[in-house]
């Protein structure tokens, strides 16, 4: 699995999330490991530091209007913030492993789609797949509808919070041969991390895979917190009451084993972008993962193999 293939357009490192223009900041070189990146003291000191935590009362009140504060962002941003990814076959290798034969129909869900910047190119390089698609924004959601691309036939886009509502309303039991999860469950509170992944798990067929990307830890992003903004260990809000939980490998590798999946691929993603503007390199940290839901008794459809990509490509 490439990096760019599952890799969405990443929240601005500053907390008022404003987006980054392609302009002004590029990758300048990337690496996989399997250790988190290591911390100059001065960061350390910086970490260590951060010892008080956001009121209980206001991180009720954050949980309470999670989704209003999500439907907020989109309708201040609606279809601008985040750009296409234009998958391949060839970056998503996935989609062909799980083919017994090239006009196989595969069904996929994003979990957590956006306003589809994600489906739509998916959608229009690959004739032979299904997408269900849902996100706990309603307004996202309807942004998904409104597209010219947006086909019922091939695409079902439904309103859904992953830690509450069953997904088998709108997706049959075991039915799905991929899910995406990128970029999602960092924004879901650590404590019901379990359940959404568990909802995930009754729609996936046995053998089918996850496949996930989202904030590591140490991310530049995570560094950059103001005194405040700390909820608990790796998990903070953003000025605009989005939060972010930056990811250890260990806990998402325990996370998803706790939910019945087994773990393929769990590495961190250390990649350095340079801001031209201000002519700062900085360091960013994502984990991206590949995860199974059993099979007892047949193949895992090739998922086992593991070609991520070494080198920064491109953007699209």
């Amino acid at each position: 699995m490439s990096l760019t293939a599952i890799e969405k357009c990443e929240v601005e490192l500053t907390q008022t999330v404003k987006l980054e223009s392609k302009d002004e900041t590029f990758p300048c070189g990337q690496t996989t490991t399997s250790t988190a990146r290591h911390l100059s003291q001065e960061e350390l000191d910086r970490l260590s530091s951060e010892r008080t935590l956001v009121s209980d009362f206001k991180q009720m009140k954050l949980e309470k209007e999670a989704q209003k504060n999500w439907d907020l962002f989109y309708k201040r941003n609606t279809t601008n913030f985040f750009k296409d990814r234009h998958w391949t076959t060839r970056e998503f290798e996935e989609l062909q492993a799980c083919r017994e034969f090239e006009s196989q129909k595969l069904v996929l869900l994003e979990a957590g789609c956006g306003v589809g910047n994600c489906i739509f190119p998916l959608l229009e390089e690959d004739l032979n797949i299904f997408v269900y698609a849902c996100d706990f924004s309603p307004r996202a959601v309807e942004f998904v509808k409104k597209n010219p691309l947006y086909r019922p036939e091939r695409c079902c886009a439904f309103q859904c919070d992953l830690t509450k509502d069953h997904l088998m309303e709108n997706v049959p039991e075991a039915s799905v041969d991929v899910v995406t999860l990128i970029f999602v469950l960092s924004a879901v509170h650590p404590d019901k991390m379990k359940v959404a992944l568990e909802n995930i798990g009754k729609v996936l067929k046995p053998g089918g895979v996850v496949l996930f990307r989202d904030y590591g830890l140490y991310d530049h992003a995570m560094l950059r917190f103001k005194s405040g903004s700390k909820l608990g260990d790796n998990f903070y809000v953003r000025q605009d009451g989005t939060r972010s939980y930056f990811f250890s490998k260990e806990f998402l590798a325990k996370l998803f084993e706790e939910a019945g999946f087994q773990s393929v691929v769990n590495e961190y993603v250390l990649r350095e972008t340079v801001n031209k503007k201000e002519g700062l390199c900085v360091p960013r940290v994502f984990l991206q993962s590949k995860f199974i839901k059993p099979a007892h008794s047949q193949q895992v459809c090739g998922l086992l193999s593991h070609n991520t990509s070494k080198e920064s490509k491109p953007e699209d």
